[in-house]
């Protein structure tokens, strides 16, 4: 099973899995929140939206 964006790439902007554990899973609760303050639903998960962020490199653990 392939999974993208693979853990490869994802290493590549977060140093450490550990790092990119918690900068995902702190991202996703922001979007999670905001779209619950707004009273939007979400088309994707919270967690999936966060780990595209980080592949595409709008993320990392400097960010947040």
């Amino acid at each position: 099973m392939m999974l993208y964006p693979s853990m490869k790439d994802l290493l590549s902007k977060v140093p450490s899995r550990y790092q990119l554990v918690n900068v995902v899973a702190h991202r996703a609760r922001q979007i999670s929140s905001q779209a619950e303050a707004a009273n939007e639903p979400l088309d994707e998960k919270p967690v999936s939206i966060a780990i595209r962020e980080v592949a595409d490199g709008l993320l990392d653990a400097e960010n947040l």
